[in-house]
């Protein structure tokens, strides 16, 4: 029995002339065709929720991770060339002890403190 037989006789079914005996054999040799056991539908839906919902933080925290870094990184390299721009104009130069806003003066005190000399 193929497909177009189950649709002639489901919609025969709703027809009120049509030969309800007939109809309802053919559906009970259908049903019969595909009959699962009884307890069928309690393994199934046991199986189905039994499990429940497992979560496996590792992928979770990797796929949060993988969708902020790109937001995150894109902020930070934008701070850090203000911050590189803002010294170019307050300094006019980007050496190391700019960045660090130290001057030639700071140098020989931080070597002296450390030195001892």
């Amino acid at each position: 029995m193929d497909r177009s037989d189950i649709n002639f006789f489901l919609i025969s079914s709703l027809d009120a002339d049509a030969d309800l005996n007939k109809v309802n054999q053919e559906m009970e040799t259908v049903t019969r065709m595909y009959d699962f056991s009884d307890s069928f539908k309690d393994r199934l839906l046991e199986k189905l929720f039994s499990r429940g919902l497992e979560v496996n933080p590792q992928i979770e925290f990797l796929k949060t991770i993988s969708w902020a870094f790109p937001r995150i990184a894109l902020t930070g390299v934008a701070a850090i060339i203000l911050l590189l721009i803002s010294i170019y104009i307050m300094e006019d130069s980007f050496s190391f002890n700019t960045i660090l806003g130290l001057s030639e003066s700071y140098d020989e005190n931080i070597i002296t403190m450390l030195t001892g000399n």
